[in-house]
């Protein structure tokens, strides 16, 4: 089984703390995004993941990768990477996958998270298209289904046609027969929304020619887009692992996340904290807020705050957003 994962955007929307970390390596409470999404797959499919394939952007560092293999050695899968130069759209962005597109496996993009029950039904398919119930799903492409079987896949429906969006995760049990798809709209210049190859016209390719669709369900779907989808994110999982830390001297409101090597001392903490590796509090009251790898933060008050890798914020009161190696003081 392959993981075809598309991650090459820069996630501007998340920005400053994108400007050097791609987004789907960003950590949520001490594993990035796309760990966690490896790590949900591995403990819910039927069979084992082989194979990691990476979609990375042109500018991605030998550090990009150096994680991506580590996340795959965890679970015993080889790691490949492969470049998208130009954004093209969601299809194109699979395609650059190239050789690799072959047998079965998931194509998921990473700039959301899910959780889902184990024991994913992968049989009697050609396709498992995941989706989840949205009020308003013209924003999303969307599945339409008579029974249990999917019989048109519409991008961005400007009238209701059904509200089971799709949420950018499908099981191609033949991953050739749809890079030939995807190729077919190369070739006759196929674009839709924004002028782009879409995968979701790729699949409705498959689904004409009489390939058997079918969903699955997540029980949670968490947007990481932006700013406020991140702490949202976070918050969220905070809650739903059920963290919780000391310090020395520190009043701790769970759920705060503290990670490896990081410390607090005096002040107060939480609820809605997470602390990634190396950081460290000192005499201060932090509430809902992310702090990233080896920050510094002391004698402040902050709530609603994102502080970047290596930045340092002293005494200050209020809400920052602020990058890697940036500093704030009052």
């Amino acid at each position: 089984m392959k993981l075809i994962i598309p991650m090459a955007g820069r996630g501007t929307r998340v920005r400053p703390h994108s400007h050097v970390t791609p987004k789907p390596l960003l950590p949520v409470c001490g594993k990035s995004m796309v760990e966690r999404i490896v790590d949900m797959f591995s403990s819910v499919l039927p069979r084992p993941i082989t194979d990691g394939v990476f979609v990375l952007g042109p500018d991605f560092g030998p550090d990009v990768r150096k994680s991506l293999t580590s996340i795959c050695t965890k679970h015993g899968a080889k790691a490949h990477f492969a470049v998208q130069d130009m954004a093209l759209g969601t299809a194109h962005a699979v395609a650059c996958a190239g050789d690799q597109l072959e047998g079965e496996g998931i194509v998921v993009f990473a700039d959301t998270l899910f959780y889902m029950n184990p024991g994913v039904d992968l049989t009697e398919a050609d396709v498992v298209a995941w989706v989840k119930h949205v009020d308003d799903p013209s924003a999303y492409g969307v599945a339409v289904r008579e029974g249990d079987r999917i019989v048109r896949l519409v991008e961005k429906p400007q009238v209701l046609i059904s509200t089971e969006a799709l949420i950018g995760i499908y099981y191609v049990k033949d991953l050739k027969v749809l890079k030939k798809a995807i190729q077919h709209l190369f070739d006759n210049k196929i674009t839709g929304v924004g002028n782009e190859y879409q995968l979701t016209d790729a699949f409705d390719l498959l689904l004409k020619e009489g390939k058997v669709f079918k969903t699955a369900s997540v029980t949670e779907w968490l947007d990481c887009g932006n700013i406020p989808a991140l702490s949202d994110t976070t918050s969220f999982i905070l809650k739903h692992e059920g963290h919780t830390a000391t310090g020395v001297g520190t009043v701790v409101h769970p759920p705060v996340y503290l990670g490896p090597g990081a410390t607090l001392e005096g002040g107060e903490v939480g609820p809605n904290v997470s602390i990634e590796a190396g950081a460290s509090i000192k005499n201060s009251i932090i509430s809902n807020t992310i702090v990233f790898d080896n920050a510094r933060i002391s004698d402040s008050t902050l709530s609603s705050s994102l502080v970047g890798k290596n930045a340092t914020v002293r005494s200050f009161s209020g809400k920052v957003n602020i990058g890697d190696h940036s500093e704030v003081s009052g």
